[in-house]
């Protein structure tokens, strides 16, 4: 059986993490990740293009990130796609090195949630809900009534902590202090060559690139190491419509749906334009 394992040790594994970060997403690339401990690669791309996600499945795969690379040795290196904000930017910082593109959307470092609020509409079509609690908060966030000052900050409270989660997340893995992150770090965007400038990623360049620093930090040869795909399982019913190009965007609009409506309420660090 040691040729199975030696065949994988000159080659690059690549994950690729795309669209929007939540429960699914994150089962995928943690499979994807064992995969790559399993096999015993030296290295791993992790092509990055995604507007982040919800708080709990990024820090997830973050942390899975770090066990590969603390626990297996394997070098992992990020490489930042069309966009990589938000939550994108927290699991990038499970990566050894980053390489952006100089188009790249990037940054947008904070927390957000967001509620409905419908009282004005179901007032108006004399609908209204009675609400039996055990408590003053355990409605917090209804939908059919403005938060009460309380509820703000209790708010307030859980999401300054998330953001101060991440902010110390981004300076240690950066190197930086938590104040000089800080200062970038408040929801803005940047691209990969602004992101450069304040010491988010390593290095300008394509994907290739980041390959071939992959396999010189692993010891590999630049110009022989051969990406190895770690494919995410995708449904049959998705693979059949990726040739359709208007159904394949019907598809991703039905997703983006769902992903809001499953997240309704719950921090997030995402990048919403």
């Amino acid at each position: 059986m040691v040729w199975f394992f030696k065949r994988f040790r000159s080659k690059i594994a690549r994950i690729e993490v795309s669209g929007a970060i939540a429960s699914k997403t994150r089962q995928d690339v943690l499979k994807a990740l064992d995969t790559v401990a399993e096999r015993k690669y030296r290295a791993l791309l992790l092509r990055i293009d995604s507007p982040g996600g919800t708080v709990t499945d990024s820090h997830e795969i973050y942390q899975a990130l770090r066990r590969l690379r603390d626990k297996h040795g394997v070098k992992v290196v990020a490489s930042f796609g069309n966009i990589s904000a938000s939550g994108g930017v927290y699991i990038g910082m499970g990566a050894e090195k980053i390489v952006s593109n100089p188009g790249t959307i990037t940054g947008s470092i904070g927390v957000i949630l967001r509620g409905n609020n419908l009282e004005r509409l179901l007032d108006k079509i004399g609908v209204s809900f009675k609400t039996i609690k055990s408590g003053p908060y355990k409605d917090i966030l209804a939908f059919d009534r403005e938060l009460s000052d309380g509820e703000q900050q209790i708010l307030q409270s859980l999401i300054d902590n998330t953001y101060d989660q991440f902010v110390e997340t981004v300076a240690t893995a950066r190197q930086l202090p938590v104040e000089t992150v800080r200062e970038f770090a408040d929801g803005r965007i940047f691209n990969g060559q602004q992101a450069l400038e304040l010491k988010l990623v390593d290095a300008i360049g394509t994907e290739e690139d980041a390959r071939r620093l992959a396999a010189s930090l692993a010891g590999l040869d630049p110009e022989r190491a051969e990406l190895d795909e770690i494919e995410i399982a995708k449904p049959f019913w998705a693979k059949l419509l990726r040739s359709n190009t208007s159904v394949s965007r019907l598809s991703a609009t039905s997703e983006w749906l769902e992903f809001e409506l499953t997240t309704n309420g719950m921090p997030l660090w995402m990048y919403r334009p």
